[in-house]
Parts: C-alpha cells; sequence; structure tokens
C-alpha cells in the first residue's frame, strides 16, 4: 500500500501506517479523536472530508488534541459545532476548498471561520450563512472560484433567524468575488438589480444556478426580465444555467430573453418561468447551443412545447415536468424525428395519508441509436407513430 494515494470508503476500520502516499481521505461516520494518530501519520494528506463530532454538549477543550496534517487544504467536517471549529483555525490561512453544508453551525459561526480564510477557492455551505456571512466571504475571499449555497433544514427550524440569502448577499458576492466560476444558491428574496451586477461583475461565471425558495409571501422585485437579460448578456461564458423561480418570476419577453442571449448554453433548466406559448415559442428561436432542457411548473400546452423542440436545433435530451398535457400524449406526435424517442408519463392521483396527491404530466425525450428502450416502467407511455395507427 506505499503507493496508495487516494481512498474512498464509507466505514473506516483501519488506516495503514505506511501509507506515506496518501493525498485524499473521505470517510463516514468516525470520530474525529480516533483519528488523531492517522492525522499524525498522514503527513502528506491534503484533502479530508467526513469524520464526526459526537458530544456536542461535551468540554470545550476535548478536541484540544487534533492537530491536522501539515498540507491540509481541502476540508469538509460533519457534525461539527460552535466548540469544536477552532481545531481548524490552525490551518484556516492554507484552506482551498471548505465545505460546511453538514456542520451545525449558526450565522455568526460561519462569518467566525470564513473570515480566517482568505484563500478559499471553493465554498460549500447551506443558506444559514446569511447574507452576513455571504458579506465576510465578498471581503474576506478574493479568490473564490466555486460557491455553493444548499437549501438548509428550515422547515424543522434548524436555521438560525439570520440564515435568510437575499439580493443584499448577492450584490455583495458580484461585487467582492470576481473570479466566481460557478454559483449555486438557494434565495428568499431577489431583485432584478441583485442579478444586474452579477452580470456587470462577474464576468468568468460558466455555471449559474438559483432557486427563489417559496418562503416569504412577497417578493421585492417581479418579474425579473431585466435582471435575467442583464446576466446573461454580462456573463458571456455560460454554458449552464438554472432559474428556478414562482409564478410571476418571469414574464414571456423575460423567456424571450433567455433564448435570445444564451448563444453559448448547452444545459439549461427551468422552473415556472414565461406565461403563455408565445413566450415558449419566441424562447425556441434561440439558444443555438442548447443540447439538454429541463423545464418544470410550465404554462406551456403540449402543442407548443413539440414545436418548441423543433425549433432547438441543438436539442438532445428534454424532461418537463408540469405542463397542460393531451390526454394520450399525441400532440408530442409532431416532434417525431429519426433516432429521436418520446416517452410520455399521463398525469395520475398517488394514494397518501391525507387523501391523493396529484403527480403532472410529464415528458422525456432524447436522441439513441439504440432505438426505443424495452425495460418502460408502468407509468411510461412510448410514443412513436404506430402507437395512434389502430386507436
Amino acid at each position: 500500500m506505499t503507493e496508495l494515494k487516494f481512498i474512498n470508503i464509507q466505514d473506516l476500520e483501519m488506516i495503514a501506517r505506511n501509507c506515506r502516499s496518501l493525498v485524499s481521505l473521505k470517510i463516514s461516520d468516525c470520530e474525529i479523536l480516533e483519528l488523531v494518530n492517522f492525522f499524525r501519520a498522514a503527513t502528506t494528506l491534503v484533502e479530508f472530508g467526513g469524520g464526526s463530532f459526537n458530544d456536542q454538549a461535551g468540554e470545550v477543550d476535548r478536541y484540544s488534541a487534533v492537530a491536522f496534517p501539515p498540507r491540509l487544504c481541502r476540508v469538509g467536517l460533519s457534525f461539527m459545532g460552535k466548540n469544536e471549529m477552532s481545531i481548524l483555525f490552525p490551518c484556516t490561512s492554507l484552506l482551498k476548498k471548505l465545505d460546511l453544508q453538514y456542520t451545525f453551525l449558526d450565522t455568526e459561526d460561519h462569518c467566525q471561520l470564513i473570515q480566517r480564510c482568505p484563500n478559499l477557492e471553493i465554498l460549500e455551505v447551506r443558506n444559514v450563512i446569511g447574507d452576513s456571512g455571504l458579506e465576510i466571504v465578498a471581503r474576506n475571499c478574493k479568490k473564490l472560484k466555486r460557491l455553493r449555497v444548499e437549501r438548509g433544514e428550515d422547515e424543522q427550524g434548524m436555521e438560525d433567524e439570520q440564515g435568510v440569502v437575499s439580493q443584499r448577499g448577492l450584490i455583495a458576492l458580484a461585487q467582492g468575488c470576481p473570479e466566481l466560476e460557478y454559483l449555486a444558491v438557494y434565495v428568499s428574496d431577489l431583485t432584478n438589480a441583485a442579478l444586474e451586477t452579477l452580470g456587470n461583475f462577474c464576468k468568468n461565471l460558466c455555471d449559474f444556478r438559483l432557486v427563489l425558495l417559496d418562503k416569504e409571501d412577497t417578493i421585492t422585485d417581479l418579474p425579473l426580465d431585466n435582471g435575467v437579460r442583464a446576466l446573461l448578456m454580462g456573463c458571456l461564458k455560460l454554458r449552464r444555467f438554472a432559474l428556478y423561480l414562482r409564478p410571476g418570476g418571469l414574464s414571456d419577453t423575460g423567456l424571450g430573453y433567455i433564448g435570445k442571449y444564451s448563444s453559448s448554453i448547452r444545459w439549461m433548466l427551468l422552473g415556472y418561468v414565461g406565461e403563455t406559448d408565445a413566450g415558449l415559442l419566441e424562447f425556441s428561436t434561440g439558444c443555438p447551443s442548447l443540447q439538454k432542457l429541463e423545464m418544470r411548473g410550465c404554462c406551456f400546452s403540449e402543442r407548443a412545447l413539440a414545436q418548441a423542440v423543433l425549433q432547438l436545433s441543438s436539442l438532445r435530451y428534454i424532461w418537463v415536468q408540469g405542463y397542460k398535457s393531451s390526454p394520450r400524449g399525441s400532440d408530442l406526435l409532431r416532434m417525431i424525428r429519426p433516432y429521436w424517442n418520446i416517452e410520455f408519463i399521463p398525469p395520475r392521483r398517488i394514494p397518501a395519508e391525507a387523501g391523493h396527491i396529484e403527480q403532472p404530466a410529464q415528458i422525456l425525450a432524447y436522441y439513441s441509436l439504440a432505438g426505443q428502450r424495452a425495460d418502460y416502467p408502468d407509468t411510461v407511455v412510448p410514443l412513436f407513430p404506430s402507437s395512434f395507427e389502430h386507436s
């Protein structure tokens, strides 16, 4: 095992002390105190992910014996709380990647830790970081290239009340971290100005993903047409784009802007955008490089979706969940072409404890040289011309 360089296992039982070339270790639930000797021996380790802190109510200095290897610069610790985060302080100035998604830190804890990390290039957190945390990131992490802000478990009351990400945090982030290449974020509020600021400052952005939560009753500034236009016009390196809004979040005009100003985007996810079929058809006259499209919460008709697919000349895959479907998906046959598989999932009612859940219709269509697949679930209706010949 002297040549072992990477190990990624679920249950850590033993790490041989002679693995002097080990640079990356990712584990699951293993008490950090059990790894003290390993950290002393693993002098070449640069990445560590996992571990756990099993005694949150324990003594503050219980983990004082933990010392990370001198080259460690990529870290993700599980179940770490306020009392334990000080074990990272000796290596924070070296950190290039920090994953705090599975910690118990509140907004202020995030601020205290991140302000010590001037060399961060990758940061992964939950939205408990809040606007104040993103402002700390903007002031201290000028080299940041990738930021992922996942949704926390706010429905269970586990998020700090300060943990709200909005236009305030996004504007600070855009102005302070111009090297951003990847941004994925859940926000509780959003304005056109925030999107415009991203377009003005984040010229290296190539992957942008934003979800507008339904947490707030009122959003400050809808529709977001002009902000989306400014973002797309400013971020010319974008190749992947996801925008998941709420009803009213983007008008037909805004959807047309996405088509017009997405000349290089290859993958796109859109949720609750547009108002009518006209917006979808205007969108489909653009996007010349789009290969993969996912749409949810659509207000569009089946006929318009089929026509849009025909106009998107580079499209190789489309998945749509929730739209105005025909009873049998017959309007989808308009987009029949060689090697193009079409799968229709009719709307249905799923039994649940409180009655029934309405499952909306779905479309999956994709190119395949292998032809129609034979392993369809019962819920899927494969569509091809002969399926309607004798109906």
